[in-house]
């Protein structure tokens, strides 16, 4: 028996994750530096996150894509969403106004490729990678 993973809801998860990340965790773990532990604000960290975020959605979003409804809208939209999420690294001060902004453009993103993948079922095109089954 094998096990089916819906990439597309589990991007939508990641992302929502991120999101409350972004929003909760400095709140909650101020006292951290007391302690002598960085983990908050720490670049290096936000860049693998966001590295993380890019490469499991762009799977999900190719498999929509490839498989199912050839269309490339759910994935611009999430790369849109990814650039805010680099450029609020960028320009700290900033973070808040990008961080909503990309939030809102990953999971539409994800959520269209759902939508999409499901409307469609299997449109095939010239360029499908199966055959179809009549």
């Amino acid at each position: 028996m094998s096990i089916k993973i819906n990439w597309d809801a589990f991007g939508i998860a990641t992302s929502l994750a991120c999101a409350i990340h972004c929003a909760i965790l400095p709140l909650v773990l101020t006292s951290l530096p007391l302690f002598g532990v960085e983990i908050i604000e720490n670049r290096w960290f936000e860049y693998l996150m966001i590295g993380i975020a890019f490469c499991v959605g762009s799977y999900a979003l190719y498999h929509g894509r490839k498989k199912h409804h050839h269309s490339w809208l759910p994935f611009i939209l999430f790369s849109i969403g990814i650039v805010f999420l680099v450029t609020k690294m960028i320009f700290h001060a900033l973070q808040l106004w990008l961080l909503v902004p990309a939030v809102i453009l990953i999971v539409t993103a994800h959520f269209l490729n759902y939508k999409l993948c499901r409307v469609h079922n299997h449109a095939h095109a010239d360029d499908c990678s199966h055959e179809s089954v009549i």
